[in-house]
C-alpha cells in the first residue's frame, strides 16, 4: 500500500506538472491578442506599396475623433461601429489623431504627463481596428488649435518660462519645445498596448505615421525653418522605428524652391507658407507624400466646374511629381466638398469624389504613384456636435456608399485579393 501510495502521489505530481506548463502556454497565448492570422507591416518599393510582396492600393477614410470617442464607455460603440461599416465598405486604412494636448480628455496633459485612461482609449482604438482589419494612419500633431496641436507645446514653454518666443511658429525651432515633442514622439511609438500587449513601433495594424497635420510655418516664407525641423524628427522617429512607414502630413502647396510649380498652386498665398511639397517630400526618411483637396477652401468665387477642373490639374501634377522626380508614393491624405457652398447640391458631392477616385484607379492600373485617397471624413449617427460641413454618415448617402464600395471593388481586383476575401467576393460581385 505504501508503494502504491508512493506511485500515487508520482503520477498526480508529473500530472500538476504538465497542467502547469499547459496553463502557463495557455495564459501565454491567451494574452496574444487577438488569435487570427499574422499581420505583415506595409512595405514601399519606389512608388508603390506592398503587402505581402503585392501591390497595395489604398481606398480609406478620416475618423479624427476615434481616440476621444475611446474614453467614454458609452461613446466607445460608436468606434466600433465606425470600424465594422470601413471594413464593410472594403475600406482598408482610417486615418485619425494619436494626439490630444492639453485641455479635456487630453492624452498629454503637460509636457511628458500622460493619461493613462486617454491612453487605453487609444489602446482600443488600435485594437479594434486590428479586430476589422483596418490599419490606421496615425497623426502625432496638430498644426492647428485644435486638439492643442503647436499652441499648446508653445504656451507650455511660455509658462515655464524656457519659451523663445510666443509665436505659434516657435513650435519648429525653440529647443525645449523639440525636446517636448521628441519625449512625446517616444513614448507614444514605445507604448505597449495593454490590450494586445505590442509595442506600437512593433503593431502591423500601424499603416503609417504621420508627423503633422498640415505644417505651415508662415513666419519663414523661405521653408528653412520647417524643412530643418522636419528633417530632424522624420530621422529621430525612424532611429526608434524602422518597421513603419512616415509621411509628413502635408497640404500639397509648392513653395519658392519649386517656382516651376507654383502655378499649380491655388493662388499665391499657398507659396508664402513656408511648406513646399517637393522639397519636404524629398527628404530621405518621408517614405511617402500626402497632398489634401480642398478647393472650397482655397477658391471663393469658382463656380463648381471651375472647381472640379481645377482638381484635376492638381491631382495629376502630384502624381506625376511623384511619378517622375520623388520616385515615392502619394496619398491624398484628405479630400472633401464643403455643403455649405452656394448652391450646393448633394450630386456636386458625388461627382467630385468620383473624379478624385477616377484619377487614383487609372494610375493604379499603370502601377503608377497614386496609392490612395481618404475622404474627409465619416461618422455615425448621433455625432453631429463632431461634424462639419464635409462629414458624412455614409450609409445616410446611398450615391457616395456605392461609389466608395466601387472604388474598393476596382482597387481590389488590381491587386487580385476578390477571390482572396469572402466579404469582396460578395460585395464586389454587385458591382460587375
Amino acid at each position: 500500500m505504501v508503494n502504491g501510495n508512493r506511485m500515487l502521489y508520482t503520477i498526480l505530481g508529473f500530472a500538476s506538472c504538465v497542467a502547469f506548463i499547459y496553463m502557463s502556454l495557455g495564459d501565454l497565448k491567451l494574452s496574444s491578442f487577438p488569435r487570427e492570422p499574422r499581420l505583415s507591416f506595409v512595405e514601399r518599393n519606389g512608388t508603390q506599396f506592398f503587402l505581402d510582396g503585392k501591390p497595395l492600393y489604398v481606398n480609406g477614410w478620416n475618423s479624427y475623433w476615434l481616440m476621444a470617442h475611446s474614453v467614454d464607455e458609452n461613446s466607445r460603440p460608436r468606434v466600433s461601429a465606425m470600424l465594422q461599416a470601413g471594413a464593410k465598405m472594403g475600406l482598408t486604412v482610417c486615418r485619425t489623431w494619436a494626439f490630444n494636448d492639453g485641455g479635456y480628455d487630453a492624452l498629454q496633459i503637460s509636457p511628458g504627463q500622460f493619461d493613462e485612461r486617454v491612453f487605453k482609449a487609444l489602446d482600443y482604438v488600435i485594437a479594434e481596428a486590428r479586430q476589422h482589419g483596418i490599419r490606421l494612419l496615425l497623426s502625432l500633431v496638430n498644426n492647428l488649435q485644435a486638439y492643442g496641436g503647436k499652441t499648446q507645446y508653445v504656451k507650455w514653454a511660455w509658462q515655464e518660462g524656457v519659451g523663445l518666443s510666443s509665436s505659434n511658429d516657435s513650435f519648429f525651432f525653440d529647443p525645449s519645445i523639440r525636446k517636448y515633442f521628441k519625449n512625446y514622439v517616444l513614448t507614444v511609438l514605445t507604448r505597449k498596448n495593454t490590450i494586445t500587449g505590442i509595442e506600437y513601433r512593433n503593431d502591423p495594424t500601424i499603416f503609417a505615421w504621420e508627423l503633422i497635420n498640415e505644417p505651415r510655418c508662415m513666419s519663414d516664407p523661405s521653408g528653412d525653418t520647417l524643412q530643418d525641423w522636419l528633417e530632424e524628427m522624420t530621422a529621430f522617429i525612424k532611429s526608434i522605428d524602422k518597421n513603419h512607414l512616415l509621411t509628413v502630413g502635408l497640404e500639397g502647396f509648392y513653395g519658392p524652391k519649386s517656382p516651376k510649380k507654383s502655378t499649380v498652386n491655388p493662388e499665391v498665398w499657398a507659396s508664402t507658407l513656408g511648406s513646399d511639397f517637393i522639397r519636404n517630400s524629398n527628404i530621405s526618411n518621408v517614405d511617402f507624400t500626402s497632398v489634401h483637396i480642398y478647393p472650397d477652401h482655397w477658391f471663393h468665387v469658382l463656380g463648381f466646374e471651375e472647381k472640379q477642373n481645377y482638381v484635376y490639374k492638381w491631382v495629376r501634377s502630384h502624381i506625376e511629381d511623384c511619378d517622375k522626380e520623388l520616385k515615392k508614393p502619394v496619398m491624398f491624405t484628405e479630400y472633401g466638398l464643403s455643403n455649405q457652398n452656394k448652391d450646393f447640391q448633394a450630386s456636386q458631392r458625388e461627382q467630385f469624389y468620383r473624379s478624385i477616385l477616377d484619377i487614383i484607379y487609372k494610375s493604379a492600373r499603370k502601377k503608377g504613384s497614386g496609392a490612395g485617397a481618404l475622404i474627409w471624413q465619416f461618422f455615425v449617427e448621433g455625432m453631429e456636435d463632431y461634424n462639419d460641413d464635409f462629414g458624412l454618415v455614409p450609409w445616410e448617402s446611398p450615391s457616395i456608399y456605392k461609389l466608395t464600395v466601387e472604388q474598393s471593388c476596382r482597387l481590389a481586383r488590381i491587386q487580385g485579393l476578390i477571390q482572396e476575401n469572402e466579404n469582396l467576393k460578395v460585395m464586389c460581385s454587385k458591382t460587375e
